[in-house]
């Protein structure tokens, strides 16, 4: 499988700010690669530097094989990108936004084809509407519309559910899978959303500070054998006296205060059961993944509230 995206060292320092530190990745062709990290952990600094928008203070980047910079003109033909919210004409209708965004970039493209890019993203039916009326989630898809009108081989979206409803949301998840499966795209999409990224990415990178976390394969990472159980009991202690002798003692994490026990999710149900009949008195059961759980300890901030959320 070929390297669509090849970054190593990437470094970007803004006066006194490193913004992004030694950063290296991978997106390989097909990939819906999540690119993760909380608001201000540099992956939008990251995503103009692929873009040409911003220049890296060392480091290089690749793009179909070739140097970004030194191909630039070249590479960005075939990339189709969404920077938070669309810059989109509220006073023109979608197709006219579409038509004129195409003749912007030098493409000489029939109404038949402006109107399958419409429908594609599931605006056939507002076709002739004007922007203004419509919601956020609506314009997030006429903007991907607007990336693809070139067919480009590459998509970048930059947090595209941001500020969107539940419904937004779900319509944009679903856009990503189509432009996936069925137009057989590659995809970089960034978030701070792990339960978003979880359900539609193949590969993932974590960074936080501007610095690399973790990389891999959601399947690897999200491995379900690594689900961490928190239980409240009304005597803890006694409660952990009670599991390590039970068939559960191996599974028993080291001491935090808590009960912590480190299973796969779909043995829950048998603990809980195993538990009531030690006639041991729950007050709750928690799961969460491990990764979740290692993403917190690395990446949430005194005073913070975001985290990746489930």
């Amino acid at each position: 499988m070929s390297a669509i995206i090849r970054v190593n060292n990437l470094s970007k320092q803004f006066n006194e700010i490193a913004a992004v530190t030694d950063l290296s990745f991978t997106v390989n062709e097909g990939d819906v690669y999540g690119f993760l990290g909380q608001n201000g952990a540099g992956k939008s600094t990251t995503i103009r530097m692929l873009l040409t928008l911003v220049r890296p203070s060392s480091g290089s980047i690749h793009v179909f094989g070739k140097d970004l910079f030194t191909h630039r003109a070249e590479i960005l033909k075939q990339v189709g990108a969404v920077i938070e919210k669309p810059d989109l004409y509220k006073y023109l209708s979608a197709y006219d936004n579409l038509s004129l965004f195409a003749k912007m970039s030098g493409l000489q493209v029939s109404r038949t084809l402006l109107m399958d890019q419409l429908k594609q993203v599931g605006l056939e039916e507002r076709a002739f509407s004007k922007v203004k009326t419509f919601s956020q989630g609506m314009k997030q898809r006429l903007g991907i519309a607007v990336a693809l009108v070139h067919n480009p081989r590459l998509i970048v979206l930059d947090e595209p559910t941001n500020g969107l409803d539940p419904q937004g949301i779900a319509d944009i998840r679903n856009l990503v899978l189509k432009l996936s499966r069925e137009m057989g795209k590659t995809i970089l999409v960034s978030s701070h959303l792990l339960s978003e990224i979880e359900l539609v990415a193949t590969r993932m990178l974590i960074i936080d500070k501007g610095k690399k976390m973790v990389e891999g394969s959601v399947a690897e990472l999200l491995d379900p054998s690594k689900t961490v159980v928190q239980l409240e009991t009304t005597d803890n202690k006694e409660t952990k006296e009670k599991l390590k002798q039970s068939k559960w003692s191996g599974f028993l994490q080291p001491d935090h205060g808590a009960v912590q026990l480190k299973m796969n999710k779909d043995e829950v149900p048998a603990l809980v059961n195993d538990l009531v009949n030690m006639q041991v008195q729950l007050l709750s059961v928690n799961s969460t993944h491990s990764l979740e759980d290692y993403f917190l300890s690395l990446t949430t901030r005194p005073g913070h509230v975001e985290a990746f959320t489930n």
